[in-house]
């Protein structure tokens, strides 16, 4: 099992943007998304097999957004321990499409390889996204 860590604000995949150029459209990642694969490529790295993954994989996500400042002392904790979910935008699964996105090359050949998904949001005063990547046999 491969376990790492990204720390700072988790940030979701955006939605591709357009341009033209020489008559043809381009598509392209928004910076902040482009900036944020980067870095957890890097974090990923560190955490890289010796050959990337094959076959199957299994993977967990769980994104700890930043308490919001509005949220009391007594609901802040609630937040932490789990009690009290962020339901607002964005989906947990565009955080989940970024970081697959940016583990390609650098874990696995292609996230099309990930057959099961565990991904979650959570209030921590401690944001990040933690990311445990399972390798299944095949038979």
């Amino acid at each position: 099992m491969i376990a790492f860590t990204v720390y700072g604000e988790p940030v979701a995949q955006g939605r591709p943007r357009a341009s033209t150029q020489g008559g043809f459209v381009r598509m392209y990642d928004p910076k902040k998304s482009k900036d944020y694969k980067d870095y957890v490529r890097l974090a990923a790295a560190e955490h890289a097999p010796d050959a990337l993954l094959e076959g199957p994989l299994g993977m967990v996500l769980t994104v700890y957004r930043s308490t919001p400042k509005s949220f009391s002392k007594r609901k802040a904790a609630l937040a932490e321990f789990g009690e009290i979910r962020p339901i607002s935008k964005p989906d947990v699964d565009n955080y989940l499409k970024g970081v697959k996105d940016a583990l390609k090359g650098i874990i696995w050949k292609d996230d099309s390889q990930v057959v099961e998904v565990f991904a979650q949001k959570r209030y921590s005063a401690r944001p990040r996204i933690e990311v445990k990547i399972k390798q299944y046999s095949q038979l």
